[in-house]
């Protein structure tokens, strides 16, 4: 038998599978050049929104404003303890002549999920798209806004107001600006809290730190390694041991996130992701201790069903009820470590917790206090006194001496500041959003970095973009950044458009 050297039927077969593979081949060529590092994108796509040329970077950076810029409203506070940071010697504000930019990267939080979802590198790339925002001039001015304005004023310095960003974050951010503008100040939370909380030890004292952080912060150790490294650097001698607790849910009820809290719901509810008794580590509600916890059970705080006695699917549905749980987990923690000196100082790692400083004390306070059989279960690991540390005040200390060096202070108006929220991007096919309009919590962590596009838009401050819990608690909390947010909203030309009902105003 003859076999034919051609075959039509064959070629053509070849043919098609020869062109397919060349087409998968340009896909694949394509994704890997989509997949590059964002800071490539940065530095060598012109034709991308993120492009940064740093060769036309302002040269007098005294005239620039402060960025800050953190995965919430949280890093507002550090805004409030720099703007109202005093001289020591004339008790008069040191940054009263400087105005700031500040970034919330509402719709990407909260920050600290992502690494316990294993999307650590998504998380780097939300942070440089900040610093990319922070040092560039785009912004838009509502969300269905198909075209970016380019009259934002770059920045002088970077506030990482975000103990998770600066863990994941600032080694990159620091590498960046060195290659690009490296008279940029960076300046990140965590390094200023270790220094204050080994100060607050006498040099040969002995005592327990605890860090109450996110989950991402948590997982990184940045405060473990940096409490060590600061405790050698400053010749401590006495023992001190370290404690983290993983305050998963905190700053997701103070920023009002629907995963975590539900002031409507009076029964349990879907899609609750917060601590339970179903969860293991720093998210488990242990029915052992139920009782210590001491939870507020009015007005749908806790969620549950059964009965008090013996309650199940258990949900925490308050802020006071988040700390209350987290506390107790931390002291059960020491208690259970056997012979450590009594806990003296607690870092709070995240930067919405200086919003509830009066919530952790009075918890600690009840703790300290709380025996069952006569015997109190928690006071012989606690000091007498146990400080806060807050490392806004540590950062404006930090900041203003660096900007000091670098003689960049400047001659401003601080009522020129403005303040910018990250929302949806729903001229985006790609995003997945729930009924609400935020992104799905599967689209929000599921997302792989190196595909990039713009998720979301940097629009204004609005009484549309910030529930109106959370404005009332700013107003009360940290009044004088609230009447900044109000003058921007008023008096600057970028929200002119605003309808009066969406200004944020004077409650």
């Amino acid at each position: 038998m003859t076999i034919p050297l051609y075959n039509s039927n064959l070629y053509q077969a070849i043919r098609q599978l020869l062109l397919l593979l060349s087409i998968l081949c340009l896909f694949a060529a394509a994704g890997c050049r989509d997949r590059h590092s964002f800071e490539d994108t940065m530095l060598t796509d012109t034709s991308s929104f993120f492009y940064f040329n740093p060769a036309l970077y302002p040269d007098n950076l005294s005239e620039l404003p402060i960025g800050v810029f953190d995965s919430g409203t949280g890093g507002l506070a550090v805004l409030d303890d720099i703007v109202n940071y005093q001289c020591i010697e004339t008790n008069e504000p040191v940054f009263g002549n400087e105005y700031f930019i500040y970034l919330a990267d509402m719709a990407n939080m909260p920050y600290g999920s992502y690494a316990m979802e294993n999307n650590v590198g998504l998380l780097q790339e939300h942070i440089m798209k900040n610093v990319q925002f922070l040092t560039g001039n785009k912004y838009y001015d509502a969300a269905g806004s198909s075209r970016y304005l380019e009259d934002k004023r770059q920045v002088k310095a970077v506030v990482i107001a975000c103990n998770t960003a600066t863990a994941y974050g600032k080694d990159k951010i620091e590498d960046f600006l060195a290659k690009t503008v490296p008279d940029i100040i960076l300046v990140g939370v965590i390094d200023a809290a270790t220094t204050a909380a080994i100060n607050s030890f006498y040099e040969d004292e002995s005592g327990t730190i605890a860090v109450l952080a996110t989950d991402g912060t948590v997982r990184s150790e940045a405060y473990v390694h940096s409490l060590m490294d600061k405790n050698t650097e400053l010749g401590r001698t006495g023992d001190i041991s370290i404690f983290q607790q993983a305050g998963v849910g905190i700053a997701e009820a103070i920023d009002d996130s629907r995963d975590f809290i539900d002031r409507t719901a009076l029964v349990v509810r879907e899609n609750y992701r917060g601590p339970s008794e179903q969860e293991e580590g720093d998210m488990f509600i242990n029915p052992a201790v139920f009782n210590r916890y001491m939870f507020d059970l009015d007005n749908g705080a806790l969620l549950f069903e059964g009965n008090i006695e013996h309650p199940f699917n258990i949900q925490i549905n308050s802020i006071e009820n988040y700390v209350a749980f987290h506390l107790v987990s931390l002291m059960e923690k020491i208690k259970d470590a056997g012979n450590v000196p009594p806990l003296k100082t607690i870092i709070l790692g995240c930067t919405h917790y200086p919003y509830v400083d009066d919530v952790i004390s009075d918890v600690l306070g009840l703790l300290r206090n709380y025996s069952e059989d006569g015997e109190y279960i928690y006071r012989q690991y606690m000091a007498d006194e146990i400080s806060l540390i807050n490392p806004g005040v540590k950062v404006a200390r930090q900041l203003y001496e660096l900007m000091q060096k670098k003689n960049i202070t400047g001659n401003n108006n601080p009522a020129e500041s403005e303040f910018y929220i990250a929302v949806p991007n729903i001229l985006n096919r790609n995003v997945q959003l729930r009924e609400d309009g935020a992104f799905t919590y599967e689209y929000k962590y599921g997302r792989q970095p190196g595909e990039i596009q713009e998720y979301v838009k940097r629009i204004p401050f609005n009484r549309e973009a910030i529930p109106d819990d959370i404005l009332l608690r700013l107003n009360q909390q940290i009044p004088r950044i609230y009447e900044l947010m109000t003058i921007f909203n008023h008096d600057n030309p970028k929200t002119v458009y605003l309808p009066e009902g969406s200004r944020i105003s004077a409650q």
